[in-house]
C-alpha cells in the first residue's frame, strides 16, 4: 500500500512529531542486513540497527526461522505456575555470558519493563533482610531508562520527565559526566572526569546511605548523547555502592551484545554490576523481550519461605514468551558463530577514525565514541543545534542513509556487521548534509 492511500489517522506515533511526521511519512516496507527498503522502492543503508537493536543486521535466516518454528509448533504458554523448555534454555545462554555470579534472569518485554523489574526487585531484596527503609534510588542527569514511572523517575533526561510529575518519591540525580571544555573531541573512555563519581558521596551525605536501595546507571549514555564515562569513573561508583551496601544496576539496554565489543559493557569496563537490565540486542529486535539479571544473592535471599508460597508478587503475561525465547537463543547463536562481539573490537578503530574525520565541520562542537556507537553533537552558532541536526537527519534520508537525530546531535550505531565501504557512506552524507545546511 502507497501512502497516498494509507490512513494516517490512527496510529499515535511515539517519540515524534506527529502533525510534521504525518504531512510527509516516512514508511519503511522490508528490511535484510544493512539495509531497509523504503515505501518508494529505496534501499535505505541503516546507520542505527532499527533503534541500537538491529545488531547482527535485519531478517538474519536463522532468527527469522527460528522465529517461524516456534510459532508453527507453539504459540504462547503462560509463565504463572507454568513453563516452557525454551526460557529455561535461554535463561541458561544468557548467565553463560554474563559477568560470574549474575545467574537469574527474569523475563519481560521490554527494556523500560527491565528497569522496574530491577528496581522493585531491589526493593524486595532489602526488605527481606530487614532493611525495608532502603527505598531511595540514585541516578544521573541524562540518563535514560525507558517510559514507566520507575524508569522516568531515574531518568534524566528533562522531556521525558515534566509532563508526568511528581513521578516517585526518594530519587536524586548524580551530575552527567560530559564536560565539552574538558572532554570535546575524546576517543572512547575520557582521560579526565573520574573525580565526578565522588559527588555520589556527597548525595549520600544527604541522604543517609543506609536508605539507598541502589544507583542506577547507564555504562555508557545512549540516548543521552553517546556520553562515555571517563576512565576510572565506574570503579569508583562500584566501590562507594560496596562500601555503603547499596545495590548497583547497570542499564544495558543499549550497550548490551556486542554494541561496546563485549556481550556487555561491564566486560569491557571491567566493573560488575548487582543487576544488569537488557533489551534491543537480546532477540536482535525481532520479537521484543527483555530481561534483567541478578547475582544470585539477590535471587537466594528473596526465594525462600514455606514451600509453596510465592515469593515475589511480579511479572508478566508475556515473561519468557516462547517465540521471543526462540528468538533470543537464536540471536546469542549467530553472534557466538559468526564472532559478532569480536568484530566490533576489530571495526572499532576504524568507525573511529570515520566519525572524527567530522572534526572542523561546520557547528559541530564534539564528537563521542566507543565501540560501535557515536554521536556528532552541535552547537548554536549558526542554524540551532536542533535544526542542524533535524536538517541533516533528513538530508541523510532523503540520500539513502538512515541516521538518528535527537535534540543536538546525530546518532549511529550500525549493525555489527556493518563494512567499511558502509561507515564511509554513512559519515560522507552526514558531512555532506552539514554543508548542505552551512
Amino acid at each position: 500500500m502507497s501512502k497516498q492511500n494509507l490512513n494516517l489517522d490512527n496510529f499515535w506515533i511515539p517519540f515524534t512529531a506527529n502533525r510534521t511526521f504525518k504531512e510527509d511519512p516516512r514508511l519503511l516496507v522490508g528490511a535484510k542486513g544493512m539495509y531497509y527498503e523504503s515505501e518508494d522502492g529505496r534501499e535505505i543503508l541503516d546507520g542505527i540497527s532499527g533503534l541500537w537493536c538491529c545488531n547482527p543486521g535485519h531478517c538474519h535466516p536463522h532468527i527469522v526461522e527460528a522465529v517461524q518454528n516456534q510459532i508453527a509448533s507453539m504459540d504462547y504458554a503462560t509463565a504463572f505456575n507454568m513453563a516452557h523448555p525454551k526460557a529455561f534454555q535461554l535463561a541458561e545462554k544468557i548467565a553463560s555470558i554474563t559477568p560470574k555470579g549474575l545467574d537469574k534472569v527474569f523475563f519481560g518485554n521490554s527494556g523500560s519493563e527491565a528497569v522496574d523489574t530491577a528496581m522493585k526487585i531491589a526493593l524486595a531484596y532489602h526488605a527481606s533482610r530487614g532493611e525495608g527503609q532502603r527505598t531511595k534510588f540514585i541516578s544521573r542527569e541524562k540518563g535514560y531508562h525507558g517510559v514507566n514511572f520507575g524508569g522516568v523517575s531515574v531518568g534524566g533526561l528533562p522531556l521525558n520527565r515534566k509532563a508526568f510529575g511528581p513521578l516517585l518519591p526518594g530519587i536524586d540525580h548524580l551530575p552527567h559526566t560530559w564536560n565539552l571544555e574538558e572532554m570535546a573531541f575524546s576517543k572512547g573512555q575520557p582521560e579526565w572526569g573520574a573525580h565526578l563519581a565522588d559527588e555520589l558521596n556527597n548525595i549520600l551525605t544527604l541522604q543517609d546511605p543506609n536508605n539507598v536501595a541502589a544507583v542506577i546507571l547507564e555504562p555508557v549514555i545512549g540516548s543521552g548523547g553517546v556520553i562515555v564515562h571517563p576512565k576510572g569513573y565506574l570503579e569508583k561508583i562500584r566501590k562507594i555502592c560496596d562500601d555503603h551496601g547499596i545495590l548497583l544496576i547497570f542499564d544495558e539496554v543499549i550497550t548490551g551484545f556486542g554494541r561496546v565489543g563485549k556481550a556487555f559493557a561491564s566486560e569491557r569496563f571491567n566493573v560488575t554490576p548487582d543487576i544488569i537490565t537488557m533489551a534491543k540486542g537480546l532477540t536482535a529486535a525481532s520479537i521484543p523481550m527483555s530481561a534483567a539479571v541478578f547475582k544470585d544473592e539477590i535471587h537466594d535471599q528473596i526465594v525462600q519461605g514455606p514451600d509453596g508460597v510465592i515469593e515475589l508478587f511480579h511479572g508478566y503475561t508475556y515473561s519468557g514468551h516462547p517465540v521471543a525465547a526462540a528468538a533470543g537463543l537464536a540471536a546469542i547463536e549467530v553472534y557466538e558463530n559468526e564472532g559478532l562481539f569480536e568484530r566490533t573490537l576489530e571495526i572499532e578503530p576504524i568507525f573511529q577514525e570515520k566519525i572524527h574525520s567530522l572534526k572542523g565541520e561546520n557547528q559541530i562542537i564534539d564528537i563521542r565514541n566507543i565501540g560501535l556507537m557515536g554521536a556528532v553533537h552541535f552547537g548554536s552558532n549558526g542554524k540551532t543545534a536542533t535544526e542542524m541536526s533535524s536538517s541533516v537527519f533528513k538530508h541523510c534520508y532523503e540520500n539513502d542513509v538512515l541516521v538518528r537525530f535527537s535534540g543536538e546531535f546525530i546518532v549511529l550505531s550500525p549493525a555489527l556487521i556493518v563494512q567499511e565501504e558502509e561507515i564511509d557512506r554513512i559519515i560522507e552524507t552526514i558531512r555532506e548534509g552539514i554543508q548542505a545546511n552551512s
